[in-house]
């Protein structure tokens, strides 16, 4: 009776997004709505207090919310990452672009094309350009070329269009810095997970007062709200932080800024490093990791460089996990996703079985999801209840918690 109690509690709160059964989810998303596109967001910097806070978990590996909540709500959206912290994220990762007039915002990709409304607004019809980014020339609606203020007229829409459509244009872009008070802002300790994006690019088209560059701005903002601390030091567990970047030669300089820990981000085995044109194999070797091991904590493959797909199916793993934790380093993979396009065949269409193979057989430190609730539940479920209680006194806690989760929907 309580194993199934649970997962229909768990389910229908944390599922495919349609909606908690009892019906409070679509108040809270309707709330949502209404707070993310009518107001700015939270005051700054975050003056919310919650008192004596939940610490952050750090025994199992993190739950990190890939932009957000996004598989159901668009991506790098504050409704996207406060579903995320309801949903039960580790950490909140997001991309860090900037505008125009050098202030940095949550976006993913250089150009607004495909996933803002930018194509409805016609007073920016003349903006189109044509820029080299990463040898690619690539033309569409930049962010480089945008104002703040201009980028605020813009509403979010979801990537995907086998995703939930319902909220495309209800959610502005927001800054780094909403982004950061809305981590502090959470009701328990939730951390940031910041990815500096196409520094090389931001670098070439930005330019901040007294030679600034984007690194600087971007460790600036973080000390302004006080981030700061090597990993698990006690500063670090009171606003916990990984600064992330593909580009090697950004995270060698930022180590001179701030001793914040940092993850060392590696694409598919075709795409040389964005900035040295350096290969996979050549970052991912033995010589490599021992080098970079003295500026980043870890690093975060694609997972299907560490277990290879061949016609949907796995192959042998390598021994990427296994050699980067000889060097002391965390791996935490991207993205998992829990639409059956997503799935390997192994898994038979279950994202849950997917997250057992990698927690619990390649053993990753970490992972990215599009689907926060999902891993949450999954972690929830297979973690072994207190040694130290007895069946009766243990089921009664974890009834008391399904409680408290009820009954904030109905707050």
């Amino acid at each position: 009776m309580l194993v199934s109690f649970v997962y229909f509690v768990t389910n229908e709160m944390a599922g495919s997004g349609s909606g908690f059964g009892f019906g409070f989810a679509p108040i809270l998303f309707l709330s949502l709505v209404v707070a993310c596109a009518a107001r700015p967001l939270y005051p700054l910097p975050s003056k919310v207090s919650h008192g004596s806070r939940l610490p952050l978990q750090t025994s199992r590996p993190y739950n990190i919310a890939h932009r957000g909540s996004n598989g159901e709500i668009p991506e790098e959206t504050s409704a996207a990452y406060m579903r995320a912290i309801e949903e039960g994220a580790d950490f909140i990762e997001t991309d860090i672009l900037s505008s125009k007039d050098g202030v940095l915002i949550c976006f993913h990709d250089v150009t607004l094309d495909d996933t803002t409304d930018i194509a409805d607004h016609k007073e920016f019809a003349n903006r189109k350009r044509t820029y080299d980014v990463q040898g690619v020339n690539t033309t569409g609606f930049f962010t480089v070329d945008f104002t703040l203020k201009e980028l605020k007229l813009l509403r979010v829409k979801q990537r995907f269009s086998f995703r939930d459509q319902q909220y495309n244009g209800k959610f502005p872009i927001i800054t780094f810095e909403e982004f950061i008070a809305i981590a502090l802002d959470a009701p328990r300790i939730v951390g940031i997970y910041p990815e500096i994006k196409n520094p090389i690019f931001i670098n070439q088209h930005v330019k901040w007062p007294g030679g600034k560059l984007f690194e600087d701005k971007f460790v600036g903002i973080l000390m302004k709200y006080g981030y700061k601390g090597s990993y698990l030091s006690e500063p670090w567990l009171k606003q916990p932080l990984f600064i992330q970047s593909f580009a090697p030669t950004s995270l060698v300089y930022i180590s001179n800024l701030t001793d914040s820990p940092k993850i060392f981000l590696i694409d598919d085995i075709t795409i040389p490093t964005q900035d040295t044109n350096q290969s996979y194999w050549e970052i991912t070797s033995d010589a490599y990791l021992d080098y970079i091991k003295d500026y980043v904590v870890g690093i975060g493959p694609w997972k299907d460089t560490i277990v290879p797909v061949l016609d949907n199916y796995l192959q042998t793993p390598t021994d990427l996990v296994a050699r980067a934790h000889s060097h002391d380093l965390q791996v935490h993979p991207y993205t998992f996703r829990n639409e059956n396009q997503y799935l390997h065949f192994d898994f038979h269409q279950d994202p849950y079985e997917e997250y057992d193979y990698w927690i619990n057989k390649i053993g990753v430190d970490g992972l990215f999801t599009d689907f926060t609730g999902s891993l949450h539940n999954f972690q929830e479920w297979t973690s072994p209840l207190s040694k130290d209680d007895g069946d009766d006194n243990s089921a009664s806690k974890l009834l008391h918690k399904i409680e408290l989760l009820i009954s904030s929907y109905k707050n």
